[in-house]
């Protein structure tokens, strides 16, 4: 009842916050049922029609945790202890929202989906996606539901995990360890092969090396502004970016993983037929990672602005004009496009090696 409650009353903008969570649900819940549905009506290929759903999965509970994270009703505040909304209350009820944000979407899902087979009927577009959707072949009710019942699971335990109380996380993390795992990703798709079975778990390891990769590649964006003989703007802005990279590089490294992935398919199909891996939903799948991660990385940089709104106000009351603070918001970015865009680059290049070989 109190996540009801503090649901109902927050801002506009924080309730638009978790209907595009909703929304991503949404997509993420009809994709899967497309692929229930066509695993029904062609067995043969559905084990990788479903690795490939999970990320859209995966970059749906990443956004829906990156919006819990910046809902002030969530966040702690002096006075709330006394009133027993402590750290684990607020977490619970963080955990509550975006559980209840997740449902709401697989349910749209699993109506929309239902309609546009011709099984609910009274509305436009009745049966307008029949033959798309296998309306032919029953839709097994207990698989179903399972599928939609993953995204609340799935997004509500990753809320747990990431507001639980924990002790700061280290400035520099996990540059060996996403080196290693991008290498065996690239190992496993030069392994499999463009139309293996192994191809998402290729992917899924150079995704997951580059997540992790990411928060190192933050903070050496950090060192490399404060390289020779830094001014002040410099200064600030490389301190900055060294203190936010555990926060910010998690999902800077999936964007990256996404854009190599986005030019190795780009570059590919004049020699190597990659095909549709998720049939004519495929351009929307991608659609949807790629609002998702680029939607995670946003909400994050909100939270870090609001969690440094002190910082701010103490160097204005220090008298630093406003555009020395612009110029290092400015210089931080700059520094994450000029390392960010090679890596990509790179990683694409090594990518379509591995497949074409």
């Amino acid at each position: 009842m109190l996540a009801l409650r503090l649901a109902r009353g927050s801002r506009p903008l924080v309730q638009l916050r978790r209907l595009l969570v909703a929304a991503a649900c949404a997509g993420t819940g009809f994709l899967l049922l497309y692929v229930l549905a066509e695993a029904t009506a062609r067995p043969a290929g559905s084990f990788p029609r479903l690795l490939w759903a999970m990320v859209p999965l995966a970059v749906t509970v990443q956004f829906a945790v990156a919006v819990a994270r910046t809902d002030p009703a969530t966040r702690p505040r002096e006075g709330l202890d006394a009133v027993g909304l402590g750290p684990l209350r607020l977490t619970l009820v963080a955990t509550v929202s975006t559980a209840i944000a997740c449902t709401l979407g697989s349910a749209l899902a699993l109506a929309v989906f239902l309609h546009l087979r011709g099984e609910l009927t009274g509305l436009p577009f009745d049966g307008a996606a029949a033959t798309l959707l296998h309306a032919d072949r029953p839709l097994p009710v207990a698989a179903a539901l399972t599928l939609l019942a993953l995204i609340p699971l799935s997004a509500s335990v990753a809320t747990a995990l990431a507001l639980r109380p924990h002790p700061p996380l280290a400035p520099q993390t996990a540059l060996p360890w996403g080196i290693a795992l991008t290498a065996c990703g690239l190992a496993a798709l030069a392994y499999a092969g463009p139309g293996g079975a192994g191809t998402p778990v290729g992917w899924a390891l150079t995704a997951v090396g580059l997540s992790l990769a990411g928060p190192g590649l933050a903070y050496a964006c950090g060192a490399l502004v404060q390289a020779v003989r830094p001014g002040a703007m410099r200064l600030l802005a490389g301190r900055t970016l060294q203190e936010e990279a555990p926060r910010l590089g998690r999902p800077l490294g999936v964007l990256c993983a996404i854009g190599a992935g986005a030019l190795t398919a780009a570059a590919l199909p004049a020699r190597v037929g990659l095909g549709v891996p998720l049939g004519p939903l495929t351009g929307p799948a991608c659609a949807l990672v790629v609002l998702c991660a680029a939607a995670t990385l946003l909400t994050r940089a909100v939270e870090v602005r609001q969690d440094r709104s002190a910082t701010r106000t103490a160097l204005r009351d220090m008298g630093t004009p406003g555009g020395v603070l612009r110029g290092a918001a400015t210089l931080r970015a700059t520094a994450l496009v000029a390392v960010c865009g090679p890596v990509v680059w790179g990683v694409a290049q090594l990518t379509s090696l591995a497949l074409t070989r």
